[in-house]
């Protein structure tokens, strides 16, 4: 009775060992089964999120502003041209003489004189070439405006009787008008185109245009003496003086015999250095004349 006793009590707790072993495994296989469900469900997700980064975002147009928006925030381009529009650019004083309004030089004075030499206040101009030299002075000799220059020199020096030899009537007049034109012509190849070649200088006259009467007038005469080099320099004027100079002697060539003395030569020299410093006084007050009387019209 008792060895059935231990034998049944053996055999129900072996049963309720498998029982509980068998339960154990179906618990262990239900959780792996929900580690493993687990697992790949979070894998899917991440994969699904990845994949969402790296697409491509689309492209978004930016929202139109309201009316009333653009209104109070105008364009960099318009706020630019307004600042521009508001800027006081600096005006020239108009009561300064030789202002930029004033400084334009025209080709000639009272539309017969010759001015192709003349520069403009405070204008910078590239040096002349040789060619360029020797046209500014075949302008000046051969332009309709050197004949009546020509012809008012020589009514001047046939009403003074300063050549007695040319006589006087027609005849008298012919010759000192030929003879003014050979001077003007040989004057102008010498000091604007000859003599400046060789020293380097600048034939043209460069206005001062501004300051007072005398400061201007001082300047102009003092162009006689001073001049600008083809590089801008200052120096002395030789164009004008060894010109002229030279001038003076040539002419004894084609002058009466009587006409060809030292003191006659030196007249001549300095009577056209003298009417050089009369045209350049001229040149320096020539735009302000224009423009005050002419309105800048001639």
């Amino acid at each position: 009775m008792c060895l059935n006793t231990f034998l049944v009590a053996v055999s129900n707790r072996a049963v309720g060992r498998a029982q509980a072993l068998r339960q154990g495994v179906s618990l262990g296989r239900n959780a792996s089964a929900a580690i493993a469900f687990a697992l790949l469900f979070w894998t899917n997700t991440a994969l699904a999120q990845s994949s969402l980064d790296d697409a491509p975002r689309p492209i978004v147009a930016p929202t139109q502003a309201p009316e009333g928006s653009r209104a109070s925030s105008p364009p960099a381009s318009d706020v630019n041209a307004q600042a521009k529009s508001t800027q006081v650019s600096p005006s020239p004083d108009s009561s300064s003489l030789g202002s930029s309004a004033k400084a334009k030089q025209t080709k000639r004075i009272l539309w017969i004189f010759p001015n192709y030499r003349s520069v403009s206040a405070d204008t910078q101009l590239p040096p002349l070439s040789m060619k360029d030299k020797f046209w500014l002075a075949t302008q000046d000799s051969f332009d309709y405006s050197s004949f009546i220059t020509a012809g008012m020199i020589a009514g001047t020096g046939q009403a003074k009787k300063s050549y007695p030899e040319f006589g006087q009537g027609a005849k008298g007049y012919g010759r000192y008008f030929w003879h003014a034109v050979a001077d003007q012509a040989v004057g102008n190849y010498l000091t604007e185109a000859i003599v400046p070649e060789v020293t380097r200088e600048d034939p043209r006259y460069y206005t001062l245009g501004h300051g007072g009467f005398f400061k201007r007038t001082a300047y102009a005469v003092s162009r006689l003496l001073v001049t600008r080099t083809d590089s801008g320099r200052e120096t002395i004027n030789l164009s004008e003086i060894v010109g002229n100079g030279a001038g003076a002697g040539i002419s004894n060539l084609y002058y009466p015999s009587q006409e060809r003395t030292w003191t006659k030569t030196g007249q001549k020299w300095v009577t056209q250095i003298a009417l050089d410093g009369v045209f350049n006084i001229a040149k320096e007050f020539w735009p302000d004349v224009n423009h005050a009387i002419f309105h800048g019209k001639y």
